[in-house]
């Protein structure tokens, strides 16, 4: 679960530090406060797009860091474990966005891609946007709540596969078929190329020989001459070379060593250098002796490297690479030459692998046609308690003819609703209103959450458009999910934020040149005024407060008898 968040020059924010617990956590606070910045800083830290835009004003840099107790959470164990990010069962997000424009994310420390970041976040935390109705009338966005509620990923995977490899078999049939038309043309060409590397009886280790040799047959003279100028130096019969000098020293330091036995440990040093100079005078004298001028075979250096990188421009590759060209040109002229065969063996294959993606998609359609009822039931229910009696929630699994095969299967997934009693079921775009869509919304995402696997689940606002007992009844799903896991909840309704576990209050401070956000955890006397500003408005009356306390006491917490002070105002 999400145990710290620690959020800097972000928007209106200068700094924050907010630190989490398990359960259900209210966020609130005046419109216009910053209640969604920490939401939208997760996002940001789990990997979503960011610009220079998010930075608050002034500021160089903003700056995003999250903390993970990844206890019994297996799945992201086990990918920081793949990803050798893995940190004894605790996770260390960092994102930094600078004005520049560049975006740097971290995984325990070390520097990783915003993809990763997404994949991990995925496994970490869900959000769902107080917006996330408007999307719920894509067909796609259907068809993943759907398998999301089914538990199909398994089913969705092999089905993918299937598909993949079924285009990739067609697309290598269709390959073959219009190579035909072209097929003489082609055959001309690829025995022409055949013939011209097959002349120069090519093999790698030799195209690096003769690169090799002819540097050196080039380069002969030159060599030959340092050659024998470095010999000079090492070991000429008078004057002063290397080796003649090391052996002179070396006998008077060896007498000397009879008087200090100091000098012995230098002795034995100069006594192994005039044997490397010995072995080094050796070895180049018999390279010297080696080389000679060989006008012939240099000519026919030159000719064999000239053909080696003419046709190594020709083909667009590397002289070392012409053998592997080779080689593929030999295995496409026996494909082509061969092409009634492959052809026949293709069409076997293809129909073997379409019969596969057809069984595979008959799995998942009846997957999906049993989740589809069971989503349904749910969904049918919950919206029974937001208000809509008589209401009906059906998912339509209609399951297509043709051979579009999709990575998704066959199916097209369609949300159908009634809402209002006797009303037949229609698709969920035609007659759903605003406050209505926003509602079987709600609905799908408390259901959907509650069959995930994700131990932190994120709800920004999705609660707007809806009030009185239906308020409550939302606070008491969203209560009921965080009983196991972790539920984070930006509301404006005192309903849903008195049944809580724990309450955070947003609120913007104004100066004479900023503006900044600050949040902090709320005991129950200040929780008490807090659903009492929410409640009452502008002016805070004894009254509001005396309910405030009551919902306090009904959600399961018994307050201590609230401040009795002046009326406060709402802050701006």
């Amino acid at each position: 679960m999400l145990t710290h968040i620690h959020v800097r020059n972000l928007a209106i924010v200068d700094e924050i530090d907010v630190e989490l617990t398990s359960g259900m956590t209210a966020l609130t606070g005046e419109t216009g406060a910053g209640k969604s910045i920490l939401v939208d800083a997760l996002g940001l830290v789990l990997g979503d797009r960011a610009d220079s835009s998010f930075i608050r004003h002034g500021c160089d840099r903003a700056e995003i860091s999250a903390a993970f107790d990844l206890q019994g959470n297996t799945t992201a164990s086990d990918w920081l474990n793949q990803q050798d990010l893995d940190m004894d069962g605790e996770c260390q997000l960092r994102r930094i966005i600078s004005r520049e424009g560049r975006s740097r994310g971290y995984i325990n420390g070390q520097v990783a891609p915003m993809q990763s970041l997404r994949e991990l976040g995925e496994l970490l935390v869900d959000i769902h946007g107080q917006h996330e109705h408007q999307s719920l009338l894509r067909s796609t966005v259907q068809r993943d709540l759907l398998d999301s509620f089914g538990g199909h990923q398994h089913l969705l995977t092999e089905t993918a596969a299937s598909c993949k490899d079924w285009k990739t078999a067609r697309q290598e049939l269709q390959s073959v078929l219009n190579d035909d038309a072209d097929r003489d043309a082609r055959l001309d060409l690829l025995r022409y190329q055949l013939q011209e590397l097959e002349a120069l009886q090519l093999n790698s280790e030799e195209i690096k020989n003769i690169d090799a040799e002819h540097a050196r047959q080039a380069n002969a003279g030159r060599l030959m001459e340092a050659s024998q100028q470095a010999l000079n130096r090492l070991d000429a019969d008078e004057g002063a070379a290397a080796y003649n000098l090391i052996s002179q020293a070396l006998e008077e330091l060896s007498v000397l060593a009879d008087m200090d036995k100091q000098l012995e440990h230098t002795t034995r040093l100069l006594e192994e250098t005039s044997v490397l100079v010995q072995e080094g005078i050796d070895s180049l004298r018999h390279y010297s002796e080696s080389l000679e001028i060989d006008p012939e075979r240099l000519q026919w250096l030159e000719q064999r490297t000239g053909l080696l990188h003419d046709l190594a421009r020709k083909h667009r590759c590397t002289a070392g690479e012409l053998p592997d060209i080779e080689t593929k040109l030999r295995r496409e002229l026996e494909l082509i030459e061969n092409a009634d065969q492959h052809r026949e063996k293709l069409q076997e294959k293809l129909i073997v692998l379409e019969q596969d993606y057809l069984a595979v998609s008959a799995k998942l359609t009846a997957k999906r046609k049993k989740a589809a009822r069971a989503f349904g039931k749910d969904i049918t229910a919950a919206m029974q308690t937001l208000g809509m009696q008589g209401g009906i929630f059906e998912v339509n699994v209609n399951s297509r003819k043709d051979s579009a095969f999709g990575h998704h299967g066959l199916d097209d997934i369609e949300f159908m609703v009634s809402a209002n009693t006797g009303q037949p079921v229609q698709a969920l775009s035609k007659v759903a209103s605003g406050g209505e869509l926003s509602r079987i919304s709600l609905s799908i995402q408390v259901i959907s959450a509650g069959s995930a696997i994700i131990p932190t689940l994120i709800f920004d606002e999705v609660d707007s458009g809806i009030g009185g007992g239906v308020a409550e009844i939302v606070g008491q799903q969203l209560r009921a999910l965080g009983s196991d896991r972790q539920v984070l909840c930006v509301t404006h309704l005192p309903q849903v934020a008195a049944l809580a576990d724990q309450q955070m209050q947003v609120t913007k401070l104004s100066g004479e040149d900023s503006t900044r956000t600050r949040i902090r955890a709320l005991n129950d006397d200040e929780r008490v005024d807090e659903l009492a500003r929410m409640l009452g408005g502008v002016k805070i009356t004894k009254q509001t407060r005396g309910h405030a306390r009551e919902m306090m006491q009904q959600s399961g917490r018994n307050p201590a008898t609230a401040r009795k002070g002046k009326n406060t105002k709402k802050a701006g």
